[in-house]
C-alpha cells in the first residue's frame, strides 16, 4: 500500500505491505534507526515517537494509518551537533546508560512536558483546578510506561525536571 509519511518534516512515500508497523517502516524501509525495537508489544516505550503531537508506541500501530500524520522520531528532536535540551540533560546526568531505551524516553518526555503545559493532569496530579507542579512522582507516574533496564530512572527523573523548571 502507498503511504505518505511525513517524519522530521519530510514526506516519504512509502510501499510497503499494510500489516508493516509503523516501528518497522521506519527503521526497515526509512533508515530512521533511532527509535528502537524492545518488547514488539507496547510494553516497554523503547518505540516511541510523536504523532500530531502525542506520544505512541510505534510498535503497536500500522504505518499506512499515518499516511499525512506529521511524525516526529528522536532524529527530528536532536543530533549530536545540535542537541535538543532534553537530549543535553540526559548526557549532563547521564540518563542514558546502556542507551537502548534512550531515544524512546527523550520522544516521551518532550511529549510528557507538552501534556504539562496544556494542563492534562495525571493519576498523581494534586489538583486538577491549579498549574501541574513537576515533582518527581508526577514525572516518574508520566513516564511509566517507558522502562530502563540499567535502571537510570534518578537521572531520567532528573534530566526531565531541569528541562522542565521543577524547582521543587
Amino acid at each position: 500500500m502507498k503511504t505518505a509519511l511525513t517524519i522530521n518534516g519530510t514526506t516519504y512515500q512509502l510501499e510497503a505491505d499494510t500489516r508493516t508497523t509503523l516501528l518497522d517502516a521506519l527503521r526497515n524501509h526509512l533508515g530512521l534507526t533511532g527509535s528502537k525495537k524492545g518488547c514488539d508489544h507496547g510494553q516497554c516505550g523503547a518505540c516511541t515517537v510523536i504523532v500530531n503531537g502525542r506520544r505512541i508506541n510505534s510498535c503497536l500501530t500500522l504505518a499506512c494509518m499515518h499516511d499525512g500524520d506529521e511524525i516526529t522520531t528522536i532524529e527530528g528532536l536532536g543530533q549530536p551537533d545540535a542537541m535538543s535540551a532534553l537530549q543535553e540533560a540526559f548526557v549532563r546526568h547521564d540518563g542514558y546508560q546502556c542507551g537502548y531505551c534512550t531515544p524512546g524516553q527523550i520522544c516521551s518526555a518532550t511529549a510528557m512536558l507538552e501534556e504539562i503545559k496544556a494542563g492534562w493532569p495525571s493519576n498523581v496530579s494534586d489538583d486538577l483546578g491549579t498549574d501541574i507542579r513537576l515533582t518527581a512522582a508526577e514525572i516518574s507516574e508520566r513516564m511509566s510506561g517507558n522502562l530502563c533496564r540499567c535502571a537510570a530512572y534518578p537521572n531520567i527523573v532528573a534530566a526531565i525536571a531541569e528541562v522542565g523548571g521543577d524547582k521543587s
